[in-house]
């Protein structure tokens, strides 16, 4: 397989919030979008953390009052990344490594430039991977 990079199948169109941002309408914006995670950014775009349905699960499970608790409270901040030069079988290496289903994809200079997720990787494959033959 030639080597494909990461910025031909990443998703270029983000979700983020900050890290004050409420978990109430950081959840909104995951639902409203269809999505499974957000990217929580500083004001200048650089990436400060993640939160993820995985992340909601825990929110709930520690029935903690929810309303006014900020997204800092919750999000992973110890986060991989990728860039968008990497090859998709690293990103994907690193996916199944870590249990992962998303991946921020950064820049030195633009920060948080995109998205990489499983379904970007598995609609990457349905696109060129040819038919089996008949049997």
């Amino acid at each position: 397989m030639e080597d494909i990079f990461v910025a031909r199948v990443m998703s270029t169109s983000l979700h983020t919030v900050t890290p004050d941002t409420l978990v109430e309408d950081a959840a909104q914006v995951m639902l409203e979008n269809g999505i499974g995670s957000v990217v929580v950014v500083d004001d200048h775009n650089r990436l400060e953390g993640i939160l993820t349905t995985t992340d909601f699960v825990r929110i709930v499970s520690e029935r903690q009052p929810k309303d006014q608790t900020p997204v800092s409270t919750y999000m992973s901040s110890d986060v991989v990344t990728t860039t968008a030069q990497d090859r998709i079988r690293d990103a994907a290496d690193t996916m199944v490594e870590h249990d992962f289903h998303h991946i921020p994809v950064v820049d030195d200079e633009e920060g948080v430039i995109g998205m990489i997720t499983t379904s970007d990787l598995a609609g990457y494959l349905s696109r060129v991977q040819r038919p089996s033959p008949a049997e």
